[in-house]
Protein backbone atom coordinates (compact mmCIF):
# COMPACT_ATOMS: atom_id res chain seq x y z
CA UNK A 1 0.00 0.00 0.00
CA UNK A 2 1.67 3.59 -1.30
CA UNK A 3 1.44 6.04 0.86
CA UNK A 4 2.49 10.08 1.44
CA UNK A 5 5.57 10.43 3.37
CA UNK A 6 4.38 11.06 6.61
CA UNK A 7 5.50 13.82 9.31
CA UNK A 8 6.33 12.61 12.61
CA UNK A 9 5.27 14.90 15.45
CA UNK A 10 7.12 15.58 18.80
CA UNK A 11 6.66 17.43 22.06
CA UNK A 12 9.73 16.75 23.66
CA UNK A 13 13.38 15.63 23.58
CA UNK A 14 12.55 12.83 25.10
CA UNK A 15 10.62 11.13 21.86
CA UNK A 16 13.26 12.01 19.52
CA UNK A 17 15.31 8.89 19.83
CA UNK A 18 11.86 6.86 18.64
CA UNK A 19 10.70 8.91 15.98
CA UNK A 20 14.62 8.30 14.51
CA UNK A 21 13.99 4.98 14.61
CA UNK A 22 10.99 5.42 12.64
CA UNK A 23 12.41 7.75 10.47
CA UNK A 24 14.65 4.81 9.35
CA UNK A 25 11.19 2.98 8.26
CA UNK A 26 10.35 6.04 6.46
CA UNK A 27 13.58 8.05 5.31
CA UNK A 28 11.97 10.44 3.95
CA UNK A 29 9.54 11.84 6.63
CA UNK A 30 10.03 14.97 8.65
CA UNK A 31 10.35 15.46 12.21
CA UNK A 32 8.38 18.35 14.14
CA UNK A 33 9.77 19.73 17.03
CA UNK A 34 8.19 21.81 19.65
CA UNK A 35 10.26 25.26 19.24
CA UNK A 36 12.29 25.18 22.59
CA UNK A 37 11.39 21.82 24.12
CA UNK A 38 12.81 19.38 20.97
CA UNK A 39 16.92 19.84 20.10
CA UNK A 40 18.02 18.03 17.07
CA UNK A 41 14.35 17.65 15.08
CA UNK A 42 14.20 18.55 11.42
CA UNK A 43 11.99 21.51 12.07
CA UNK A 44 10.21 23.64 14.67
CA UNK A 45 6.90 24.33 15.30
CA UNK A 46 5.45 26.68 18.10
CA UNK A 47 1.90 25.51 18.23
CA UNK A 48 1.11 21.47 18.24
CA UNK A 49 -2.84 22.29 17.51
CA UNK A 50 -2.45 24.78 14.76
CA UNK A 51 0.25 22.57 13.41
CA UNK A 52 -0.94 19.14 13.21
CA UNK A 53 -4.32 20.63 11.45
CA UNK A 54 -1.95 22.11 8.95
CA UNK A 55 -0.66 18.78 8.16
CA UNK A 56 -3.56 17.22 8.40
CA UNK A 57 -5.50 19.57 5.87
CA UNK A 58 -1.92 18.78 3.43
CA UNK A 59 -3.17 14.98 2.94
CA UNK A 60 -0.14 14.32 5.18
CA UNK A 61 -0.04 10.76 7.48
CA UNK A 62 1.02 11.83 10.72
CA UNK A 63 2.50 9.87 13.16
CA UNK A 64 2.38 11.56 16.58
CA UNK A 65 4.15 10.73 19.77
CA UNK A 66 1.96 11.73 22.50
CA UNK A 67 -1.35 10.40 24.14
CA UNK A 68 -4.00 9.59 21.22
CA UNK A 69 -6.24 11.44 23.09
CA UNK A 70 -4.49 14.83 22.42
CA UNK A 71 -4.47 13.82 18.81
CA UNK A 72 -7.83 13.41 18.54
CA UNK A 73 -9.10 16.28 20.64
CA UNK A 74 -7.09 18.58 17.95
CA UNK A 75 -8.28 16.88 15.42
CA UNK A 76 -11.86 16.70 15.85
CA UNK A 77 -13.21 19.96 14.32
CA UNK A 78 -11.51 18.32 10.73
CA UNK A 79 -13.37 14.51 10.71
CA UNK A 80 -16.17 15.31 8.27
CA UNK A 81 -16.14 12.42 5.62
CA UNK A 82 -14.33 9.25 6.38
CA UNK A 83 -12.48 7.98 3.20
CA UNK A 84 -10.98 11.74 2.65
CA UNK A 85 -8.70 11.39 5.10
CA UNK A 86 -4.91 10.85 5.75
CA UNK A 87 -3.38 8.47 7.93
CA UNK A 88 -2.91 9.26 11.45
CA UNK A 89 -1.31 7.10 14.45
CA UNK A 90 -0.41 7.96 18.02
CA UNK A 91 2.81 6.08 19.20
CA UNK A 92 4.08 5.76 22.93
CA UNK A 93 7.08 7.74 23.53
CA UNK A 94 9.35 4.72 23.85
CA UNK A 95 8.02 3.14 21.10
CA UNK A 96 6.83 0.65 22.99
CA UNK A 97 3.02 0.89 21.36
CA UNK A 98 1.21 1.82 18.38
CA UNK A 99 -2.20 2.74 17.65
CA UNK A 100 -3.72 3.72 14.10
CA UNK A 101 -6.33 6.41 14.32
CA UNK A 102 -7.66 7.97 11.30
CA UNK A 103 -7.38 6.62 7.83
CA UNK A 104 -8.66 2.89 7.86
CA UNK A 105 -9.04 3.71 3.68
CA UNK A 106 -6.01 5.56 3.75
CA UNK A 107 -3.35 2.26 4.79
CA UNK A 108 -3.27 3.78 8.69
CA UNK A 109 -2.73 0.02 9.28
CA UNK A 110 -0.39 -1.18 7.00
CA UNK A 111 1.71 1.61 8.27
CA UNK A 112 1.01 1.02 11.59
CA UNK A 113 2.55 -2.50 11.06
CA UNK A 114 5.36 -1.15 9.21
CA UNK A 115 6.32 0.92 11.89
CA UNK A 116 5.29 -1.68 14.31
CA UNK A 117 8.29 -3.65 12.52
CA UNK A 118 10.75 -0.90 13.48
CA UNK A 119 9.95 -1.01 16.58
CA UNK A 120 10.36 -4.45 17.33
CA UNK A 121 6.46 -4.66 18.77
CA UNK A 122 2.80 -5.33 17.71
CA UNK A 123 0.60 -2.92 16.16
CA UNK A 124 -3.05 -2.12 18.39
CA UNK A 125 -4.97 -3.12 15.13
CA UNK A 126 -8.33 -2.86 16.12
CA UNK A 127 -10.05 -3.11 12.59
CA UNK A 128 -12.70 -5.94 12.47
CA UNK A 129 -12.10 -6.95 8.93
CA UNK A 130 -8.17 -6.99 9.15
CA UNK A 131 -7.56 -8.30 12.08
CA UNK A 132 -9.86 -11.60 10.50
CA UNK A 133 -9.08 -11.18 6.60
CA UNK A 134 -5.36 -9.75 6.99
CA UNK A 135 -6.24 -7.36 4.18
CA UNK A 136 -8.56 -4.26 4.31
CA UNK A 137 -11.27 -4.99 1.28
CA UNK A 138 -12.19 -1.16 1.05
CA UNK A 139 -8.97 -0.33 0.94
CA UNK A 140 -7.50 -2.07 -2.84
CA UNK A 141 -3.96 -1.69 -3.51
CA UNK A 142 -2.73 1.01 -5.65
CA UNK A 143 -3.86 0.18 -9.05
CA UNK A 144 -7.46 -0.68 -8.01
CA UNK A 145 -10.22 1.14 -7.13
CA UNK A 146 -13.53 0.28 -5.08
CA UNK A 147 -16.87 0.31 -6.52
CA UNK A 148 -19.03 1.63 -3.49
CA UNK A 149 -17.83 2.34 -0.21
CA UNK A 150 -21.51 2.35 1.12
CA UNK A 151 -22.43 -1.49 -0.24
CA UNK A 152 -19.00 -2.53 0.24
CA UNK A 153 -19.25 -1.83 4.25
CA UNK A 154 -22.39 -3.94 4.05
CA UNK A 155 -20.27 -6.33 2.71
CA UNK A 156 -17.86 -7.00 5.12
CA UNK A 157 -20.35 -6.92 7.50
CA UNK A 158 -21.81 -9.79 6.16
CA UNK A 159 -18.20 -11.50 5.92
CA UNK A 160 -18.07 -10.95 9.54
CA UNK A 161 -20.79 -12.38 10.52
CA UNK A 162 -19.91 -15.45 9.24
CA UNK A 163 -21.19 -15.14 4.90
CA UNK A 164 -18.62 -17.31 2.84
CA UNK A 165 -17.44 -15.56 -0.34
CA UNK A 166 -16.61 -16.51 -4.11
CA UNK A 167 -13.86 -14.12 -5.92
CA UNK A 168 -14.42 -13.70 -9.99
CA UNK A 169 -11.74 -12.48 -11.63
CA UNK A 170 -8.05 -11.32 -11.30
CA UNK A 171 -6.94 -10.13 -7.52
CA UNK A 172 -3.45 -11.63 -6.58
CA UNK A 173 -3.34 -9.66 -3.31
CA UNK A 174 -6.65 -11.16 -2.36
CA UNK A 175 -5.31 -15.05 -2.80
CA UNK A 176 -2.79 -14.07 -0.26
CA UNK A 177 -6.08 -13.15 2.49
CA UNK A 178 -7.42 -15.54 4.63
CA UNK A 179 -10.86 -15.06 3.31
CA UNK A 180 -13.71 -18.18 3.96
CA UNK A 181 -13.99 -18.43 0.03
CA UNK A 182 -16.85 -20.99 -1.52
CA UNK A 183 -17.36 -21.24 -5.50
CA UNK A 184 -21.18 -21.35 -4.19
CA UNK A 185 -21.43 -18.80 -2.01
CA UNK A 186 -23.54 -16.19 -2.91
CA UNK A 187 -21.37 -12.92 -1.96
CA UNK A 188 -18.64 -12.49 -4.59
CA UNK A 189 -16.15 -10.41 -5.18
CA UNK A 190 -15.91 -9.04 -8.54
CA UNK A 191 -12.53 -7.90 -9.94
CA UNK A 192 -12.76 -6.58 -13.86
CA UNK A 193 -13.48 -3.27 -15.43
CA UNK A 194 -16.41 -4.33 -17.18
CA UNK A 195 -19.57 -1.96 -16.06
CA UNK A 196 -21.74 -3.61 -13.67
CA UNK A 197 -25.63 -2.72 -11.85
CA UNK A 198 -24.26 -2.37 -8.23
CA UNK A 199 -25.30 -5.01 -5.82
CA UNK A 200 -25.21 -5.74 -2.02
CA UNK A 201 -24.54 -9.02 -2.86
CA UNK A 202 -21.31 -7.97 -4.54
CA UNK A 203 -17.73 -6.25 -4.02
CA UNK A 204 -17.00 -4.30 -6.93
CA UNK A 205 -13.54 -3.78 -7.38
CA UNK A 206 -12.04 -2.09 -10.16
CA UNK A 207 -8.59 -2.54 -12.16
CA UNK A 208 -7.13 0.75 -13.42
CA UNK A 209 -6.50 -0.66 -16.42
CA UNK A 210 -7.96 1.79 -19.29
CA UNK A 211 -6.46 4.47 -21.24
CA UNK A 212 -8.10 7.28 -23.03
CA UNK A 213 -6.61 9.29 -25.84
CA UNK A 214 -8.06 12.45 -27.34
CA UNK A 215 -6.18 13.79 -30.08
CA UNK A 216 -8.43 16.68 -30.29
CA UNK A 217 -10.35 18.70 -27.14
CA UNK A 218 -13.76 17.51 -27.35
CA UNK A 219 -16.42 19.94 -26.47
CA UNK A 220 -18.21 18.68 -23.51
CA UNK A 221 -15.08 16.57 -22.79
CA UNK A 222 -15.68 15.15 -19.56
CA UNK A 223 -19.28 14.31 -20.72
CA UNK A 224 -17.73 12.62 -23.65
CA UNK A 225 -15.38 10.33 -22.07
CA UNK A 226 -17.81 8.82 -19.38
CA UNK A 227 -20.11 8.26 -23.19
CA UNK A 228 -17.38 6.98 -24.76
CA UNK A 229 -16.52 4.41 -21.72
CA UNK A 230 -20.37 3.49 -20.86
CA UNK A 231 -21.11 2.10 -25.17
CA UNK A 232 -18.06 0.28 -24.67
CA UNK A 233 -19.57 -1.38 -21.19
CA UNK A 234 -16.43 -0.37 -19.66
CA UNK A 235 -16.42 1.47 -16.05
CA UNK A 236 -15.15 5.00 -15.91
CA UNK A 237 -13.71 3.65 -12.24
CA UNK A 238 -11.15 1.30 -14.19
CA UNK A 239 -9.90 4.70 -16.23
CA UNK A 240 -6.36 5.35 -15.07
CA UNK A 241 -5.26 7.91 -17.67
CA UNK A 242 -6.11 10.40 -20.42
CA UNK A 243 -3.77 10.48 -23.32
CA UNK A 244 -3.10 13.95 -25.30
CA UNK A 245 -0.56 15.14 -27.85
CA UNK A 246 2.47 16.44 -26.30
CA UNK A 247 1.57 19.68 -28.69
CA UNK A 248 -1.71 20.24 -26.24
CA UNK A 249 0.67 19.82 -22.92
CA UNK A 250 -0.77 23.24 -21.77
CA UNK A 251 -4.40 23.15 -23.18
CA UNK A 252 -6.66 24.24 -19.76
CA UNK A 253 -9.74 22.32 -20.98
CA UNK A 254 -7.55 18.86 -20.86
CA UNK A 255 -6.58 19.49 -17.47
CA UNK A 256 -9.68 20.23 -15.85
CA UNK A 257 -11.27 17.06 -17.11
CA UNK A 258 -8.60 15.10 -16.32
CA UNK A 259 -9.15 16.82 -12.30
CA UNK A 260 -13.20 16.58 -12.58
CA UNK A 261 -12.37 12.83 -13.53
CA UNK A 262 -9.36 12.77 -10.97
CA UNK A 263 -6.89 10.76 -12.86
CA UNK A 264 -3.31 12.22 -14.60
CA UNK A 265 -3.17 13.09 -17.88
CA UNK A 266 -0.01 11.63 -19.97
CA UNK A 267 1.23 13.13 -22.92
CA UNK A 268 2.80 11.57 -26.10
CA UNK A 269 3.41 12.13 -29.78
CA UNK A 270 0.66 14.03 -31.89
CA UNK A 271 -0.81 11.20 -33.77
CA UNK A 272 -4.60 9.78 -35.02
CA UNK A 273 -6.51 8.70 -31.07
CA UNK A 274 -6.30 4.84 -31.95
CA UNK A 275 -2.50 5.51 -33.10
CA UNK A 276 -1.37 7.19 -29.65
CA UNK A 277 -3.44 4.29 -27.81
CA UNK A 278 -1.59 1.55 -29.38
CA UNK A 279 1.70 3.09 -29.12
CA UNK A 280 1.65 4.01 -25.52
CA UNK A 281 -0.75 0.91 -24.56
CA UNK A 282 0.47 -1.67 -27.05
CA UNK A 283 -1.57 -4.58 -26.26
CA UNK A 284 -3.22 -7.67 -27.82
CA UNK A 285 -6.33 -6.35 -28.26
CA UNK A 286 -6.23 -3.35 -30.65
CA UNK A 287 -8.18 -0.30 -29.52
CA UNK A 288 -11.64 0.82 -29.51
CA UNK A 289 -11.81 3.31 -31.82
CA UNK A 290 -14.98 5.31 -30.59
CA UNK A 291 -14.10 8.33 -33.32
CA UNK A 292 -10.64 10.01 -35.32
CA UNK A 293 -10.48 12.01 -32.00
CA UNK A 294 -11.15 9.08 -29.02
CA UNK A 295 -10.35 5.75 -28.29
CA UNK A 296 -10.13 3.55 -25.60
CA UNK A 297 -7.44 0.75 -24.77
CA UNK A 298 -7.60 -2.01 -21.87
CA UNK A 299 -4.78 -3.63 -20.48
CA UNK A 300 -5.58 -6.87 -19.20
CA UNK A 301 -3.86 -5.68 -15.75
CA UNK A 302 -3.46 -2.21 -14.46
CA UNK A 303 -1.35 0.53 -15.64
CA UNK A 304 1.47 1.88 -14.61
CA UNK A 305 1.10 5.17 -15.50
CA UNK A 306 4.40 6.92 -14.84
CA UNK A 307 5.68 4.56 -17.27
CA UNK A 308 3.33 5.88 -20.43
CA UNK A 309 4.40 9.09 -22.54
CA UNK A 310 5.13 12.00 -20.05
CA UNK A 311 3.66 14.35 -17.70
CA UNK A 312 3.22 18.08 -17.98
CA UNK A 313 6.48 19.62 -15.94
CA UNK A 314 6.12 22.21 -13.44
CA UNK A 315 8.19 24.89 -12.25
CA UNK A 316 7.22 26.52 -9.43
CA UNK A 317 9.25 30.02 -7.78
CA UNK A 318 8.77 30.19 -4.39
CA UNK A 319 8.83 32.00 -1.55
CA UNK A 320 10.74 30.82 1.93
CA UNK A 321 10.01 34.24 3.81
CA UNK A 322 11.83 35.49 6.23
CA UNK A 323 13.25 32.60 7.30
CA UNK A 324 11.64 30.96 10.23
CA UNK A 325 9.42 27.86 9.49
CA UNK A 326 6.25 29.12 10.71
CA UNK A 327 6.52 31.92 8.41
CA UNK A 328 6.80 29.85 5.91
CA UNK A 329 2.97 29.92 3.70
CA UNK A 330 1.04 25.79 3.65
CA UNK A 331 1.57 25.84 -0.57
CA UNK A 332 5.29 26.66 0.16
CA UNK A 333 5.71 23.47 2.27
CA UNK A 334 3.64 21.51 -0.22
CA UNK A 335 5.40 22.38 -2.98
CA UNK A 336 8.60 21.68 -1.68
CA UNK A 337 7.24 18.48 -0.80
CA UNK A 338 6.31 17.45 -3.80
CA UNK A 339 9.44 18.62 -6.08
CA UNK A 340 11.64 16.31 -7.98
CA UNK A 341 14.69 19.15 -8.15
CA UNK A 342 14.80 22.25 -5.66
CA UNK A 343 17.50 25.02 -7.28
CA UNK A 344 18.55 28.17 -5.99
CA UNK A 345 21.23 30.22 -3.60
CA UNK A 346 23.02 27.33 -1.53
CA UNK A 347 22.03 29.74 1.57
CA UNK A 348 18.23 29.35 0.31
CA UNK A 349 18.23 25.47 -0.67
CA UNK A 350 19.46 24.81 2.88
CA UNK A 351 16.82 26.97 4.56
CA UNK A 352 14.62 25.07 2.43
CA UNK A 353 14.70 21.46 3.98
CA UNK A 354 15.09 18.93 4.88
CA UNK A 355 14.46 17.07 1.86
CA UNK A 356 14.46 13.37 0.94
CA UNK A 357 17.12 11.11 -0.43
CA UNK A 358 15.40 11.40 -3.95
CA UNK A 359 15.30 14.95 -4.08
CA UNK A 360 18.00 16.90 -6.29
CA UNK A 361 19.30 19.92 -5.37
CA UNK A 362 21.26 22.31 -7.56
CA UNK A 363 22.94 24.81 -5.57
CA UNK A 364 24.24 27.68 -7.55
CA UNK A 365 26.17 30.70 -7.00
CA UNK A 366 23.69 33.85 -6.26
CA UNK A 367 24.79 35.78 -8.60
CA UNK A 368 23.95 33.29 -11.84
CA UNK A 369 19.90 33.92 -11.78
CA UNK A 370 18.99 33.86 -15.49
CA UNK A 371 21.68 30.69 -16.13
CA UNK A 372 19.35 29.17 -12.32
CA UNK A 373 16.18 30.08 -14.41
CA UNK A 374 16.94 28.24 -17.73
CA UNK A 375 18.26 25.23 -16.17
CA UNK A 376 14.76 25.25 -14.43
CA UNK A 377 13.33 25.22 -17.01
CA UNK A 378 14.81 22.32 -19.33
CA UNK A 379 14.59 20.10 -15.79
CA UNK A 380 10.92 21.12 -16.08
CA UNK A 381 10.36 20.85 -19.64
CA UNK A 382 11.35 17.33 -19.22
CA UNK A 383 8.41 16.13 -17.25
CA UNK A 384 9.88 17.00 -13.36
CA UNK A 385 8.51 18.83 -10.81
CA UNK A 386 10.83 22.07 -9.89
CA UNK A 387 10.83 24.67 -7.24
CA UNK A 388 13.07 27.65 -7.72
CA UNK A 389 13.78 29.15 -4.30
CA UNK A 390 13.89 32.65 -3.07
CA UNK A 391 14.32 33.71 0.32
CA UNK A 392 11.75 36.47 1.54
CA UNK A 393 8.82 36.87 -2.01
CA UNK A 394 10.11 35.56 -5.08
CA UNK A 395 8.62 38.49 -6.50
CA UNK A 396 10.57 40.83 -4.16
CA UNK A 397 14.50 41.74 -5.80
CA UNK A 398 14.50 37.85 -5.65
CA UNK A 399 13.89 35.10 -8.99
CA UNK A 400 10.60 35.21 -10.27
CA UNK A 401 11.61 37.78 -12.33
CA UNK A 402 14.38 36.27 -13.74
CA UNK A 403 12.00 33.09 -14.26
CA UNK A 404 9.47 35.07 -16.37
CA UNK A 405 12.71 36.74 -18.42
CA UNK A 406 13.78 33.36 -18.95
CA UNK A 407 10.30 32.66 -20.78
CA UNK A 408 10.03 35.86 -22.50
CA UNK A 409 13.25 35.34 -24.55
CA UNK A 410 12.92 31.71 -24.75
CA UNK A 411 11.11 30.59 -27.98
CA UNK A 412 11.06 27.09 -27.26
CA UNK A 413 7.39 25.67 -27.16
CA UNK A 414 8.41 23.07 -24.21
CA UNK A 415 9.25 25.76 -22.36
CA UNK A 416 6.17 27.46 -22.91
CA UNK A 417 3.79 24.49 -21.97
CA UNK A 418 5.97 23.57 -18.48
CA UNK A 419 2.86 24.22 -15.23
CA UNK A 420 4.30 27.89 -13.72
CA UNK A 421 3.24 28.82 -10.81
CA UNK A 422 4.53 31.90 -8.13
CA UNK A 423 3.98 31.17 -4.76
CA UNK A 424 4.81 34.12 -2.39
CA UNK A 425 6.54 34.23 0.66
CA UNK A 426 6.86 36.71 3.36
CA UNK A 427 9.30 39.27 2.63
CA UNK A 428 11.86 40.91 4.52
CA UNK A 429 10.43 44.22 4.81
CA UNK A 430 7.09 42.88 5.94
CA UNK A 431 8.86 40.78 8.99
CA UNK A 432 10.76 43.49 9.92
CA UNK A 433 7.58 45.65 10.03
CA UNK A 434 5.46 42.98 12.29
CA UNK A 435 8.27 42.60 14.79
CA UNK A 436 8.37 46.32 15.12
CA UNK A 437 4.66 46.78 15.13
CA UNK A 438 3.11 48.46 11.49
CA UNK A 439 5.68 51.21 10.47
CA UNK A 440 4.94 50.71 6.88
CA UNK A 441 0.96 50.92 7.60
CA UNK A 442 0.28 53.37 5.10
CA UNK A 443 1.41 54.07 1.62
CA UNK A 444 5.77 52.93 1.82
CA UNK A 445 8.34 52.52 -1.13
CA UNK A 446 10.18 49.01 -1.09
CA UNK A 447 13.99 50.19 -3.02
CA UNK A 448 17.15 48.19 -3.16
CA UNK A 449 20.36 50.79 -3.02
CA UNK A 450 22.35 48.25 -4.88
CA UNK A 451 23.58 49.48 -8.29
CA UNK A 452 24.63 46.18 -9.64
CA UNK A 453 22.00 46.24 -11.85
CA UNK A 454 20.42 49.65 -12.72
CA UNK A 455 22.58 53.39 -12.15
CA UNK A 456 22.99 54.97 -9.06
CA UNK A 457 21.47 58.14 -10.23
CA UNK A 458 18.52 56.31 -10.66
CA UNK A 459 18.86 55.38 -7.17
CA UNK A 460 19.08 58.96 -6.05
CA UNK A 461 16.35 60.08 -8.56
CA UNK A 462 13.63 57.62 -6.99
CA UNK A 463 15.12 57.96 -3.30
CA UNK A 464 14.69 61.97 -3.55
CA UNK A 465 11.22 61.49 -5.06
CA UNK A 466 9.80 58.82 -2.80
CA UNK A 467 11.49 61.44 0.24
CA UNK A 468 9.44 64.34 -1.35
CA UNK A 469 6.36 62.43 -1.37
CA UNK A 470 6.81 61.65 1.96
CA UNK A 471 6.48 57.58 1.49
CA UNK A 472 8.01 55.31 4.46
CA UNK A 473 10.65 53.70 3.07
CA UNK A 474 12.25 49.95 3.29
CA UNK A 475 15.66 49.71 2.16
CA UNK A 476 17.06 46.26 0.96
CA UNK A 477 20.95 45.67 -0.04
CA UNK A 478 21.45 48.46 2.24
CA UNK A 479 25.33 48.34 2.52
CA UNK A 480 28.21 45.61 1.37
CA UNK A 481 31.89 46.08 1.51
CA UNK A 482 31.96 46.92 -2.26
CA UNK A 483 30.04 50.01 -1.91
CA UNK A 484 30.46 51.17 1.51
CA UNK A 485 29.64 54.59 1.18
CA UNK A 486 25.95 54.24 -0.32
CA UNK A 487 23.94 54.53 2.39
CA UNK A 488 25.61 57.49 3.74
CA UNK A 489 24.30 59.27 0.46
CA UNK A 490 20.78 57.73 0.51
CA UNK A 491 20.91 59.02 3.92
CA UNK A 492 22.11 62.91 2.92
CA UNK A 493 18.86 62.57 0.46
CA UNK A 494 16.09 61.29 2.81
CA UNK A 495 16.92 63.78 5.51
CA UNK A 496 17.03 66.71 3.05
CA UNK A 497 13.01 65.94 3.37
CA UNK A 498 12.37 64.01 6.83
CA UNK A 499 12.94 65.51 10.05
CA UNK A 500 15.82 63.84 12.75
CA UNK A 501 13.16 62.48 14.90
CA UNK A 502 11.78 60.18 12.07
CA UNK A 503 11.38 56.57 13.50
CA UNK A 504 14.21 54.12 11.93
CA UNK A 505 13.42 50.16 12.43
CA UNK A 506 16.63 47.95 12.02
CA UNK A 507 15.61 44.74 11.60
CA UNK A 508 19.01 42.04 11.18
CA UNK A 509 18.14 38.26 10.26
CA UNK A 510 14.21 38.72 11.12
CA UNK A 511 12.87 34.95 11.28
CA UNK A 512 16.62 33.31 11.68
CA UNK A 513 18.28 32.45 14.65
CA UNK A 514 19.89 35.50 16.45
CA UNK A 515 17.97 38.12 15.08
CA UNK A 516 17.77 41.64 16.23
CA UNK A 517 15.66 44.43 16.15
CA UNK A 518 16.01 48.01 17.13
CA UNK A 519 14.58 51.49 17.29
CA UNK A 520 16.06 54.17 16.68
CA UNK A 521 15.58 57.85 15.18
CA UNK A 522 17.50 59.30 11.76
CA UNK A 523 19.46 61.52 12.89
CA UNK A 524 21.14 58.82 15.17
CA UNK A 525 21.45 56.07 12.05
CA UNK A 526 24.97 55.98 10.59
CA UNK A 527 26.42 53.69 8.05
CA UNK A 528 28.03 51.49 10.58
CA UNK A 529 24.57 50.14 12.42
CA UNK A 530 23.65 48.24 9.27
CA UNK A 531 24.96 45.39 7.01
CA UNK A 532 24.28 43.66 4.36
CA UNK A 533 21.92 41.34 6.43
CA UNK A 534 19.71 44.64 8.06
CA UNK A 535 16.04 45.42 6.57
CA UNK A 536 16.07 49.32 6.64
CA UNK A 537 12.58 50.65 7.30
CA UNK A 538 11.92 54.83 7.71
CA UNK A 539 9.21 56.59 8.53
CA UNK A 540 7.24 59.10 7.09
CA UNK A 541 6.48 62.59 8.74
CA UNK A 542 3.09 60.77 10.17
CA UNK A 543 5.35 57.42 11.48
CA UNK A 544 4.59 57.23 15.62
CA UNK A 545 6.48 55.58 18.36
CA UNK A 546 5.07 54.27 22.10
CA UNK A 547 6.99 52.50 24.71
CA UNK A 548 5.78 48.74 25.26
CA UNK A 549 4.68 47.27 28.00
CA UNK A 550 7.34 44.79 28.16
CA UNK A 551 10.15 47.65 27.62
CA UNK A 552 10.57 47.66 23.66
CA UNK A 553 8.73 50.23 21.69
CA UNK A 554 6.14 50.06 19.24
CA UNK A 555 6.24 51.95 15.94
CA UNK A 556 3.38 52.56 13.68
CA UNK A 557 2.03 54.57 10.54
CA UNK A 558 -1.28 55.50 11.18
CA UNK A 559 -3.66 54.88 7.60
CA UNK A 560 -5.20 58.41 8.30
CA UNK A 561 -2.89 61.36 6.26
CA UNK A 562 -2.83 65.21 7.71
CA UNK A 563 -5.49 66.11 10.29
CA UNK A 564 -6.63 62.60 12.45
CA UNK A 565 -10.57 61.98 11.25
CA UNK A 566 -12.68 63.51 13.69
CA UNK A 567 -10.24 65.80 15.06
Amino acid sequence: MAHNTPAIVILGNGSLATARRIQQVYPGAVIYGLVDRVQGADRTYSEFGATLRQIYQQDTPIIALCAAGIVIRTLAPLLLEKGAEPAVLAVAEDGSAVVPLLGGLGGVNVMAREIAAGLGIAAAITTSGELRFGTCLLNPPAGYALGDLALGKRFVSDLLSGESVRIEGAAPWLAKAQLPEDDQAQLAIHVGSAERAPSEHELLIYPRCVAVALSATLPELVASVRAALHEAGIAVQSLACLLAPATQMADPLLHQAAAELAVPIRFVAPASASEMAAQAVPQLLPPICVSEDLAIVVAPQPLDVEQIGRGRGRLAVIGLGPGAADLMVPAVKAELARANDVLGYETYVRMAGPFRADQVLHCTDNREEMQRARHAFELAASGRSVVVVSSGDPGVFAMASAVLEALHESSNPQWHTVELEILPGVSASLATAAQAGAPLGHDFCVMSLSDNLKPWDVIEKRLDLASQADLALAFYNPISRSRPWQLGRALEIVRQHRTPETPVTLGRDIGRPGQTLRIITLGDLTPEQVDMRTMVLIGSSTTCVFPRADGGTWVYTPRWYGEKPGG
